[in-house]
């Protein structure tokens, strides 16, 4: 057992003597700006059955947001899931998060859509969010990427299915 942690370790700090699988298996996930089919399934299914659930916690009017990662077996998975300030920023989110969902109780643009704050989280961590609107059902979904150099958004229907970029 030792001697496994030990050729593990050895494995790890020299990487160019390590097998194709295990550099594979201890590379970190490299963050994409517009995600992968099943991130954005699982943002679809995942994130509306949180949709109409109560948000615990200090906040009144709180947007709920889901950090998704992948599971030890390369599933998407929900890494965490708290209740935020409608009106704040989202602030950057751990490493090994490839997706955010953030679910808004209220829409506050003229056309229900991602908001200037949203925009500017993907803009800032070039990171897909996944924007959804509770104020409606079935639950408007928005997928919102950095495109093209620049933050670009699109719908995303009941069960991950995509519509046009718009900016």
């Amino acid at each position: 057992m030792i001697a496994a942690l030990l050729l593990a370790a050895a494995l790890v700090a020299d990487p160019v003597n390590a097998s194709p699988e295990t550099a594979a298996v201890s590379a970190p996930a490299q963050r994409a700006p517009i995600a992968d089919t099943d991130l954005r399934e699982f943002a679809a299914i995942a994130g509306r059955k949180v949709v109409g659930r109560a948000v615990g916690g200090p906040y009144a009017n709180a947007d709920k947001v889901l950090l998704i990662a992948r599971g030890d077996k390369g599933y998407p998975t929900v890494a965490a899931s708290i209740g935020f300030p409608v009106r704040q920023s989202l602030p950057s989110p751990p490493a090994t998060t490839l997706a955010v969902i953030r679910i808004h109780q209220r829409y506050e643009t003229t056309v229900p859509g991602p908001t200037a704050d949203d925009l500017a989280f993907v803009a800032a961590n070039r990171l897909p969010l996944f924007v959804i609107g509770e104020w409606a059902r079935p639950a408007p979904m928005w997928e919102v990427a950095w495109v093209d150099d620049g933050v670009r958004y699109r719908t995303i229907g009941e069960v991950g299915e995509i519509g046009p970029w718009q900016d």
